[in-house]
C-alpha cells in the first residue's frame, strides 16, 4: 500500500480513527434517529474528504481511474449470488416481506438502482476505503491486517440496524470491496457495493437494510 501518515503523529491517527469508525458509528445506532441517516452520510463523506486533503499525497484521479479493470462477468456472477444469498435468507427468516413484482414495485426498484449507488454506496466508500487506507493504513503491519480491519469497521458502521444478518453480510462485503479496491481501484469497489446493494433490496432485504424499519433492542 502506498497508503502513509505522512507528518500526522500516530496518536492522532488513532484518536482520528477511533472517532470516525468506532465512535460516530456507536453514536449513531445508539442516538439517531434512522431518517437521518442520509444527512449523516453526506456530512461524514464531506468529512473524510476534507481529512483526505489534509493528508495529502492522494492521487485524486485515481477515485475515477480503473474503469477497464472491472471484470463484467466478475461483477455479473458477484451480483447474482449476493441476490441468490438475499433471496434464500429472506425466504427463511422473513418470507412475509417478499414483495411480488407489481408495476409500482418495478417502478420502486427502478429508483432504488438509480440513487443507491449514488446515495448510499458513493458516500461510504469513499469513507471505508480511500480515507481508511491513504490516512489510516500505516496504523497496520500489513496489507492483508489493514483489510481484515477495514471489513471489521465497515460491518460495525452497520450497527444501527441491530441485526446479526447485516452484520455478517457487511463484515463479508466489506472484506470483497476492501480488495477489490486495493487490486483494481475505487471504481471497482464502489461497483461492486452498489451491485450487492441493489440486488439485496431487490428480493426483499430492505426488511434488514431500510433505515426506516430499525428499531433498536433498548
Amino acid at each position: 500500500m502506498a497508503e502513509r501518515a505522512h507528518a500526522v503523529n500516530r496518536g492522532l491517527l488513532w484518536a482520528e480513527f477511533a472517532a470516525l469508525y468506532i465512535g460516530a458509528p456507536l453514536g449513531i445506532a445508539l442516538f439517531m434517529p434512522g431518517n437521518l441517516l442520509f444527512p449523516a452520510l453526506a456530512v461524514f463523506s464531506l468529512a473524510g474528504m476534507a481529512l483526505l486533503w489534509r493528508t495529502g499525497g492522494f492521487d485524486w484521479r485515481s477515485l475515477v481511474r480503473g474503469w477497464r479493470q472491472i471484470p463484467v462477468w466478475q461483477v455479473v456472477l458477484f451480483g447474482l449470488i449476493v441476490g441468490l444469498a438475499g433471496w434464500a435468507i429472506i425466504q427463511i427468516t422473513r418470507p412475509e416481506y417478499v414483495r411480488p413484482l407489481t408495476p409500482a414495485r418495478l417502478r420502486f426498484l427502478g429508483v432504488i438502482w438509480l440513487l443507491y449507488p449514488i446515495l448510499s454506496a458513493l458516500p461510504q466508500e469513499l469513507i471505508f476505503r480511500p480515507l481508511f487506507f491513504h490516512r489510516f493504513g500505516s496504523l497496520f503491519p500489513d496489507r492483508s491486517t489493514a483489510v481484515a480491519v477495514n471489513a471489521f469497521v465497515f460491518s460495525f458502521a452497520h450497527l444501527m440496524y441491530w441485526s446479526i444478518v447485516v452484520a455478517v453480510l457487511t463484515l463479508i462485503g466489506g472484506w470483497i470491496f476492501a480488495r477489490a479496491y486495493l487490486i483494481r481501484g475505487f471504481p471497482s469497489a464502489w461497483i461492486l457495493h452498489g451491485i450487492a446493494g441493489n440486488m439485496l433490496f431487490s428480493v426483499g432485504m430492505g426488511a434488514y437494510f431500510w433505515s426506516g424499519a430499525v428499531v433498536r433492542p433498548f
